[in-house]
């Protein structure tokens, strides 16, 4: 159960009832970050897009090097609904998700490529609590991806950082969008114990 509870259709105005029709039947359900978010009309809005915004502007980069980055995040901040989530999305973006339950082995395993593998590392330096991004670090992703494709993989690792600590801040965990276990955060039952 989230900490600040799910504002229910019937609750809700016509503007934020639209858009749970539409990701009900975008995603099958509304996502409860969603439903937890319309408490505050003027930040759902913002929100809304955001998420939009952001989802149509990030063309650059490869979907597996995003992806993988943004799940990373989810994974390493301990967001069971994100890595849930993102889960889901790769799915439906044709990725291989059974290499997901290798991301903790990111660096030595052979299922991810030096572009992803650069990626993870980057958004690991971004998720730490004192970033530990290096210039280096910033050139490499440079030469890989272009400027451009190196702030869109900013943003979306910062962004990414934004849902995963507000989803577990609010005590919002998976909803089953993935298929089984797989890909759950290690630590999501203890977390989901004291929630």
């Amino acid at each position: 159960m989230t900490r600040i509870p799910a504002v229910s259709p019937d609750e809700v105005g016509p503007l934020i009832k639209l858009s749970y029709w539409y990701a009900k039947r975008r995603f099958g359900e509304v996502p409860e970050p969603l439903a937890v978010t319309a408490n505050h009309r003027k930040l759902f809005v913002a929100y809304v897009i955001a998420e939009t915004v952001a989802g149509k502007a990030s063309t650059v980069l490869p979907a597996n090097v995003r992806d993988l980055a943004v799940y990373r995040v989810a994974w390493t901040v301990g967001c069971s609904w994100c890595v849930d989530f993102g889960t889901m999305l790769a799915r439906l973006d044709g990725l291989d998700i059974d290499r997901l339950k290798e991301i903790g082995d990111y660096a030595t395993s052979p299922r991810y490529s030096d572009d992803e593998r650069a990626a993870i590392a980057y958004a690991d330096a971004m998720t730490a609590t004192h970033s530990e991004v290096t210039d280096e670090q910033v050139a490499d992703l440079e030469r890989r991806f272009g400027r451009d494709g190196v702030v869109e993989l900013t943003y979306q690792i910062a962004l990414e950082n934004l849902r995963s600590r507000m989803n577990s801040a609010l005590g919002i965990t998976e909803q089953g969008f993935s298929s089984g276990d797989a890909c759950r955060v290690p630590w999501a039952d203890e977390t989901t114990e004291e929630v």
